[in-house]
């Protein structure tokens, strides 16, 4: 997962020299450099403005305040931070700051000695902090990481292209979503955009189906039990292949990326597609991957996974996650400081003002402007039930056949049982 607030590409590299932050590699094993500061070396995936700068601008106020300190700042596109990390953490080392989604990657972070516990930093700075997504950055209630935005996954839609398709609302129901889908193609519209190459934005639709059909504690049974061939997960799979059978996406779409000039936010961005399934992050990449740069503007809307009928779940049980950052063990001391200067209220209030985010400090919502995005925050809260992305909330291997396993089926390549059987397989072993 995914994965994440920004999932673009290493174009956006580009602009890194706007905040005068440098870019480095995994830093001295001592945590300091040439001239006797303290470094601290920090990867993060907010790779494209309006993130990038914001992140520039903090890490140079903090150095400002601190002499001290000397931050390093290497921003990377989702997959090719997820590569990087990987291959620094086979050495035994980790850099001292970086983006985390919590759950089951940072549990066996943990295990293999890569992160620091920061629990004794914690007391009277974290309640200050929303208690809904700190959980996923704890193990074995410990605090190793912490969140810094929350949110959810749902539709992001162009109001001006359904109009067109003579849709007059949002559907509610995923039988009406079905025929939404069909009078968008009958219009000549692209109904969605989907980046299939990339796997982890297709896990979406059948994540959401489960929780729909087999309610708000669904997965986390069935991965309990390591038995995904069940019922529930069986007939979520078989109504994606009901949304596959209309053909829904773009041409090419199983060799499209997220984020690129051509992949699923573009399309989006580019008023080509009428929707995607996404994170609160969508609006914003689809602005920094549209050809003018700008996106949809007010055209784009937001509408939660619809409801299955008959289903045990409900429209208000969520599914998605935030990002945060975690520490790496041997980071210079620092850098837990710097940590929680990213997540004071002030700090925050800069990152929500760009509606790119949806902070997690208490308070700091109030400076959300965008209606889509106060409206992602309030579901949030009034959610009766939330899973977190399940490339994150489980072990590893899990997440990523589950992503395979539902692209499959989505190429045509495999059904709902073998699916369930694959996934299966892999909790298993």
């Amino acid at each position: 997962m995914t994965t994440h607030i920004t999932r673009r590409s290493l174009l956006g590299l580009a602009g890194a020299g706007a905040g005068a932050a440098l870019l480095g590699a995994c830093g001295n094993d001592d945590g300091g450099s040439a001239d006797g500061k303290a470094t601290i070396e920090w990867w993060h995936i907010s790779n494209t403005d309006p993130m990038l700068s914001v992140w520039a601008e903090l890490a140079n106020a903090y150095m400002a305040q601190h002499p001290d300190v000397k931050i390093n700042i290497t921003p990377l596109e989702n997959q090719a931070f997820k590569s990087k990390l990987t291959t620094v953490t086979q050495s035994g080392k980790a850099p001292s700051l970086f983006s985390s989604w919590g759950g089951g990657v940072l549990k066996q972070q943990v295990e293999a000695g890569l992160v620091k516990d920061i629990s004794g930093a914690m007391p009277g700075f974290i309640e200050n902090i929303s208690p809904v997504p700190l959980k996923y950055y704890q193990v074995d209630g410990k605090q190793y990481a912490l969140p810094f935005d929350n949110g959810m996954v749902g539709f992001w839609y162009n109001k001006d292209l359904f109009a067109k398709a003579g849709i007059a609302a949002p559907p509610q129901t995923w039988g009406e979503f079905l025929e939404v889908v069909r009078k968008l193609k009958a219009s000549g519209t692209i109904p969605i955009a989907l980046g299939g190459k990339e796997k982890w934005p297709a896990h979406f639709y059948f994540s959401y189906l489960v929780l729909r059909i087999g309610g708000a504690d669904a997965l986390e049974a069935a991965n309990a039990a390591k038995d995904f061939r069940r019922p529930e997960i069986i007939q979520a799979g078989q109504r994606l292949k009901e949304l596959v059978d209309l053909e829904p996406f773009q041409p090419g779409f199983l060799g499209a990326t997220y984020p690129n000039p051509d992949g699923q936010a573009a399309l989006v961005g580019n008023g080509k597609a009428a929707m995607e399934l996404m994170g609160q992050w969508a609006p914003s990449t689809q602005a920094a991957y549209s050809t003018d740069q700008k996106g949809q503007g007010d055209k784009i809307a937001f509408f939660p996974f619809p409801a299955v009928e008959g289903g045990a779940g409900k429209i208000t049980d969520v599914f998605g996650g935030g990002n945060g950052f975690a520490i790496g063990h041997d980071a210079p001391e620092q850098t837990v400081d710097f940590l929680k200067f990213l997540l004071s209220l002030e700090s925050q209030r800069k990152g929500a003002a760009t509606n790119s985010i949806i902070p997690v400090a208490k308070g700091a919502e109030e400076a959300l402007t965008d209606a889509n995005q106060k409206l992602v925050a309030k579901t949030v809260s009034e959610a009766t039930g939330f899973q977190l992305y399940l490339d994150q909330a489980w072990a590893p291997a899990i997440g990523e056949q589950i992503n395979a396993s539902v692209t499959e089926l989505i190429a045509g390549k495999a059904s709902p049982e073998q699916v369930a059987e694959s996934i299966t397989n892999a909790a298993k072993r």
